[in-house]
């Protein structure tokens, strides 16, 4: 039988997969800095604010977030993401 996501998981936007849960690293409302990689030139780097939580079929989760400055949304892996220093983020 296959498992349902719980609750708590579908609030916090984890998906069960089998037995094996993937957890994300970042939480909704958290400022992170993107670190774009070699396809990623016209993504600036920079403040980002993760607004929603999403699965991924692979190891490397995924976010939808928001540029701080310019306020585009756009969905990078976990990869991309650096937890940004500081009490504000």
């Amino acid at each position: 039988m296959p498992m349902l996501p719980t609750a708590a998981s579908a609030a916090t936007g984890e998906i069960a997969t089998g037995e094996v849960m993937n957890r994300h690293k970042f939480a909704v409302g958290q400022m992170v800095d993107f670190l774009p990689g070699p396809g990623d030139t016209n993504v600036p780097r920079g403040k980002y604010k993760i607004q929603r939580l999403l699965p991924s079929e692979t190891h490397d989760l995924q976010y939808r977030v928001k540029h701080a400055a310019d306020g585009h949304e756009r969905v990078v892996p976990e990869s991309r993401l650096a937890a940004r220093e500081g009490i504000l983020g």
